[in-house]
């Protein structure tokens, strides 16, 4: 064994040194900061995919024609295959735009008795949402119950008006405020538009709350759209269809007879609130769509403020056409507040307008409509575009509507937007530009997030 001495003697250079204390930390600090980075992007890639993905597998085969929308068999399907049940007894009057729409709005607001139940997906600065915000804020001081659910994502609301709503006595929510805990709901927004007032008047449609929807559609900055005022037993799913919303947001029940009471017929025409939304079968509003395509005989109308069809929606539609059915689109012409959105989906009119589809570009404004109308029978409006997003990313709530004298008006109103609409032809489609068709593609290739 070595003396003391013997290792003492040993020459300096053969000693292993030791390392500095501030190295050590610093390595220490870098592993921490490595292992850190990589959990934190896991974690972002899982919640980009889960943004970007529904999980859930997707009607992909082609529906067959098997009955018209006169049918009892197409109201079965709807009532039974998607619910909820198509009731009789309704009346559903269009507004046409800003200024017939918002003061039915206010009025309905202003002579609520006992409750008030608000949800929208856009809230924007402004004087219609100052007037909206008051009114709603004078009938809470008054006694009545008013809830209020806007959209995190889509609502750029003043914090000073929320509080404002909130001293009055006015429940006010934030449908799925983005925490980093809860980043998979990023892409997971209500799009739905509702007002129920005392549980017997509804109101439904495209229009949000912003000053673009002032006015009569009569230049550029005052858009083009409608919405509908709705009496009779289906607004008490109207009222559901917010109550499934406000449960996951306020996570408590409002189920007293002052939000749902006994609703007598108010009209003759039979209607249903259909709803989807990814919790819960988020394919089902796609569904809806196609089968209504499926059913028709005659004629398909629709005015969409997006329309990117994806491959079976374009299957469907191209069907139709085949078998004589006449089918006119009217979307946004050169006004649109989204131009990727507009680039994707003229990438996708080309197989159409060969089938037959006629295509019409609304002129003097941004069109933001959403409605289809089948054999002039079958009308559907509310918040759906016709696009993935709305298909399956978003909550959405239509009202599906059988009645030829509604559906009959709506087709005149339509074939107006028509008369101040360009028509897009397919030799238009077979001339643009290789620019035009370069961004097309580049668009196109969002398509499943549009």
């Amino acid at each position: 064994m070595a003396s003391r001495s013997q290792v003492s003697a040993q020459p300096l250079d053969t000693m292993k040194p030791r390392e500095p204390r501030t190295r050590v930390r610093r390595r220490a600090w870098t592993i921490l900061w490595t292992a850190l980075s990589s959990i934190a992007g896991t974690v972002l890639v899982v919640a980009l995919f889960q943004n970007l993905t529904s999980g859930e597998k997707k009607v992909d085969y082609e529906i067959p024609t098997l009955y018209g929308t006169d049918s009892p068999q197409l109201l079965r399907v709807f009532g039974h295959l998607m619910g909820p049940a198509i009731e009789g007894g309704n009346r559903v009057q269009p507004l046409q735009n800003g200024d017939e729409i918002f003061p039915a709005m206010l009025a309905a607001i202003r002579g609520a008795q006992k409750t008030i139940c608000f949800e929208t997906y856009i809230y924007w600065r402004g004087r219609i949402a100052r007037e909206l915000a008051d009114a709603l804020s004078e009938r809470a001081r008054a006694g009545v119950k008013v809830h209020v659910l806007l959209d995190w994502l889509g609502s750029k609301i003043d914090a000073k008006l929320i509080d404002d709503m909130k001293s009055s006595g006015i429940e006010a929510e934030r449908y799925h405020p983005i925490r980093w805990y809860q980043m998979n709901r990023l892409n997971h927004r209500t799009h739905r538009k509702l007002l129920v007032v005392d549980g017997r008047i509804g109101f439904t449609g495209g229009v949000g709350i912003s000053d673009k929807w002032l006015g009569h559609a009569q230049d550029p900055e005052h858009w083009r759209d409608s919405h509908y005022r709705v009496e009779g037993p289906v607004v008490a799913q109207m009222q559901a269809a917010f109550m499934d919303n406000w449960l996951n947001t306020r996570a408590r029940v409002l189920h007293g007879e002052e939000y749902f009471p006994p609703l007598e017929p108010a009209g003759g025409m039979s209607a249903q609130m259909f709803r989807s939304s990814p919790r819960e079968g988020s394919d089902s509003i796609r569904l809806m769509y196609m089968l209504a395509i499926a059913a028709a005989r005659h004629e398909i109308l629709i005015g969409n403020a997006y329309f990117v069809p994806d491959d079976l929606a374009q299957k469907e539609l191209i069907a139709a056409a085949r078998r004589g059915v006449r089918i006119r689109i009217v979307l946004p012409g050169p006004h649109i507040d989204t131009q990727l959105v507009g680039k994707a989906s003229r990438a996708r009119w080309g197989p159409l307008l060969e089938a037959g589809a006629e295509f019409y570009e609304f002129q003097p404004t941004m069109y933001h409509r959403k409605i289809l109308i089948v054999d002039r029978l079958l009308v559907s409006v509310g918040s759906t575009n016709f696009d993935n997003r709305s298909f399956r990313l978003n909550d959405e709530a239509n009202l599906n509507v059988l009645d030829r004298g509604l559906a009959t008006t709506e087709a005149v109103a339509l074939e107006a937007d028509m008369a101040r609409s360009r028509r897009f032809t397919l030799v238009d489609w077979r001339n643009r530009s290789w620019r035009e068709r370069a961004k097309e593609w580049l668009a196109g290739l969002l398509r499943s997030q549009l």
